[in-house]
């Protein structure tokens, strides 16, 4: 099972559309996870008919339309992985610990917010991963996402992808 993780698109107010290699990933993913800030509900509604799954949560960004239709946290089972999407999990320091403790029956946190990927194993095991944003990179060097597969019950062949610097 292939997913895309993706979050803090930010549209239209950081770009007019995701990049088309978000798109080609898209089409190639199984489960598209957003992890919040999507700002307009024309990419909720894009993204609905264009993934196979869609699991989203709202950001602090979002506004009452997005909130009617999203959840603060979503969960899901892939194949035998728990699953849970969140927008913000508060300051670096001690995430791991607190999401431990929010999240003790989950696998793999997808979260958003903050614009850094993130990549970390808590104590428990529970993965926590930030794709940053496929939109606004803020202060970091590039634009990204993540990718990454569920086989045999695990999560595997997590990859952050940078995107090409906008012109």
């Amino acid at each position: 099972m292939r997913l895309l993780l993706i979050s803090d698109t930010h549209l239209p107010a950081r770009a007019r559309e995701l990049p088309p290699q978000v798109w080609a990933e898209v089409a190639a993913a199984d489960v598209v996870v957003h992890a919040g800030d999507w700002v307009d509900v024309a990419l909720l509604d894009e993204l609905e008919a264009r993934s196979k799954r869609l699991i989203g949560v709202y950001g602090n960004n979002d506004g009452p339309a997005l909130r009617a239709r999203l959840p603060e946290i979503a969960r899901a089972e892939l194949d035998g992985v728990r699953l849970a999407v969140i927008h913000e999990t508060g300051a670096k320091q001690g995430r791991e610990q607190r999401c431990d403790a929010q999240f003790p029956d989950t696998d793999v946190l997808v979260f958003g917010h903050s614009h850094i990927p993130w990549d970390t194993v808590a104590p428990s095991g529970l993965r926590l991963l930030n794709p940053g944003s496929p939109t606004d990179r803020r202060r970091q060097p590039y634009c990204t996402y993540q990718t990454g597969r569920v086989e045999d019950g695990a999560l595997v062949d997590v990859e952050l992808h940078r995107l090409p610097r906008r012109r």
